[in-house]
């Protein structure tokens, strides 16, 4: 499993390192779900919690905006029913944006969908996969969303704590 997360978070950091030194970039496809792994015996309860985004990448993250993902947080609180509310905190023009999300479980345990997306005007699916976590230090999640006709991905690098606090 941990050559494949690696084989995957090479391959799309370099593919992403390209793409943004390129003057007219292209989107690079989204990889078929069956191609990002999922954290085996998934433990929703132990996931739950303030996460801090340290490494983000993805294939519509341009070179002017990768400042503005440098850090921030998403905040998992479990509900009765097993899905998550997500509330994500970024600094951006020395002001905080915040956003609620619902992730609703699918039939595979560590794999979510957005709750409520016809709120979302145009966007067709959205789909979360945590891919690996030791649940006390990090955590790789994976979310593909697919706007009008166009896929959108990104690989999320999480740290519970920042300078061992």
């Amino acid at each position: 499993m941990s050559i494949g997360l690696l084989w995957l978070g090479f391959t799309l950091l370099g593919a992403l390192h390209i793409q943004a030194r390129s003057s007219t970039p292209r989107l690079l496809r989204a990889p078929p779900l069956s191609r990002i792994p999922l954290q085996p015996n998934f433990q929703a309860d132990q996931f739950q919690g303030k996460w801090y985004a340290v490494g983000v990448a993805g294939n519509a993250i341009k070179k002017e905006e990768q400042d503005q993902f440098k850090m921030y947080t998403s905040n998992y609180e479990l509900k009765e029913d097993g899905s998550y509310n997500v509330t994500s905190i970024l600094l951006r023009d020395e002001r905080c944006d915040y956003w609620i999300r619902t992730f609703v479980p699918s039939s595979r345990p560590g794999q979510f969908t957005l709750g409520n997306i016809r709120s979302y005007p145009g966007i067709r699916s959205y789909t979360v996969r945590v891919v690996n976590t030791d649940y006390n230090q990090f955590a790789i999640v994976y979310f593909k969303k697919v706007q009008r006709k166009q896929g959108y991905f990104k690989i999320t690098l999480y740290d519970r704590c920042i300078d061992g606090q």
